[in-house]
């Protein structure tokens, strides 16, 4: 029987979102004869983890399917074990990188890699709490469906089972390491309102996530198709392809990734900082590793949180530092894309201290790029005026730290991902 993960980090009331995941895992175990570890990872607040504890004793128990419901308190103290079991050095800077005070949406993923390892998945499904599953004929559609057969299996075992395949034939014998499809809703990010207000102003600011040397055209076509994910078009059927899977195509809402990508090398743990969790969509593309891109998208929602008084500008400042991150994730990405397949092993793994070596590298690039993208996100910002200029003071005020924060961000990456082999390996212990 394959065991696998599936996964809901929350820091947000979910209880629905919970019982609809339960639902999926017992698919699962039904559909595939999977054994399910059902994760939930609850870093909300007393009184909202009391209700999700509520909602996780209700729900029907279920051949094949182990729920396990971990609030902060006992994730930190497995964390503690593990990196103690680890043996690395500076266990307190390894600790806050896996378990941080604030948001960290590559973090928390980390731990699930984590404790899937312990628990002896074969590989990670990971959904979000703000967004629930499409519904076709009055059921619910289950991404697991396309995710959970194939992964870790032979490309070319897969092939009679999709759609179409759009896959060099060299790439055949290598594993599936990836599934996903993307959203279809609200903009994955929520600046829905800039573009109300002003279409040239949300031009230039979406824009500012493209490499700096990119010409006016090519910025435009990655404005028009960032954060819409797969539209608003609801699902009518089934369509799979096995290809190299373009990361542009996948939202880390509905993913799945085989045990051979995420015990190798982790996400990003940055924090406060919106798509901090897509490394691995790239890495996998770039090391010319097979996978499934399906149409069983997820319906996206926004919280209301984000637009209150003290929601909008910590919203902001995740959005900004996702922009000044770019300067060294394009460098990274750049440097993955051109190394290829020299990024895996032998087995077709993946090689850490390739990703490590060039993540060090970009440590050291010259800032002048992010003092750009923040006079043009001040400019942007005054432009529209009321909280977006208030905004725009705070950021002058924090503009060093800002640049701070995205260097050691960087560097915080660095050292997760050269102790990730030592972590992983401790968890399984």
């Amino acid at each position: 029987m394959t065991r696998v993960c599936l996964t809901l980090p929350t820091n947000r009331a979910c209880s629905a979102t919970i019982t609809a995941l339960h639902a999926e895992a017992d698919y699962a175990a039904r559909r595939f004869g999977a054994d399910v570890q059902l994760l939930i990872l609850d870093s909300a607040d007393d009184t909202t983890r009391a209700e999700h504890t509520r909602t996780v004793a209700a729900l029907p128990v279920r051949p094949g399917v182990t729920v396990h419901h971990l609030d902060e308190e006992r994730q930190r103290a497995w964390l503690r074990r593990t990196i103690r079991r680890a043996g690395l050095p500076d266990p307190d800077r390894l600790l806050r990188l896996m378990l941080p005070p604030a948001v960290s949406y590559g973090a928390c993923t980390n731990r699930a890699f984590l404790l899937a390892a312990a628990l002896g998945c074969r590989s990670v499904h990971r959904r979000d709490s703000d967004s629930t599953y499409q519904l076709h004929d009055g059921r619910p559609v289950f991404p697991v469906h396309h995710e959970l057969p194939w992964l870790g299996r032979p490309a070319a075992e897969a092939a009679a089972a999709v759609t179409r395949t759009d896959l060099e034939p060299a790439l055949a014998g290598r594993p599936v390491s990836l599934a996903g499809a993307s959203f279809i809703g609200e903009l994955s990010v929520d600046i829905g309102e800039i573009r109300r207000l002003d279409e040239g102003v949300y031009h230039d600011v979406v824009g500012l996530w493209a490499p700096g040397d990119w010409p006016e055209e090519r910025r435009r076509a990655l404005v028009e198709e960032s954060f819409t994910g797969a539209g608003t078009a609801p699902f009518t059927g089934d369509h799979a392809t096995l290809t190299r899977v373009d990361p542009m195509r996948v939202d880390m809402c509905n993913v799945a990734f085989d045990r051979a990508v995420y015990e190798r090398v982790p996400l990003p743990p940055a924090t406060d900082t919106i798509g901090s969790d897509y490394f691995l969509l790239h890495l996998v593309h770039d090391a010319h590793l097979p996978g499934i891109l399906h149409n069983r998208h997820i319906q996206n929602f926004h919280t209301p949180e984000r637009r209150t008084d003290t929601g909008f500008p910590a919203y902001q400042r995740r959005f900004v530092k996702f922009l000044l991150s770019m300067l060294y994730f394009h460098d990274v990405y750049d440097r993955m894309a051109a190394e290829g397949e020299g990024l895996l092993d032998a087995r077709h793994r993946v090689r850490p201290d390739r990703v490590v070596q060039f993540l060090r590298e970009s440590t050291a690039l010259d800032r002048t790029e992010n003092v750009w993208r923040l006079d043009r996100v001040d400019t942007a910002y005054r432009k529209l005026g009321g909280r977006y200029a208030a905004f725009a003071d705070r950021l002058t005020a924090d503009r060093e730290e800002l640049l701070d924060q995205a260097e050691r961000d960087i560097e915080d990456f660095v050292h997760l991902a050269a102790s990730w082999p030592a972590l992983v390996e401790a968890a399984r212990t």
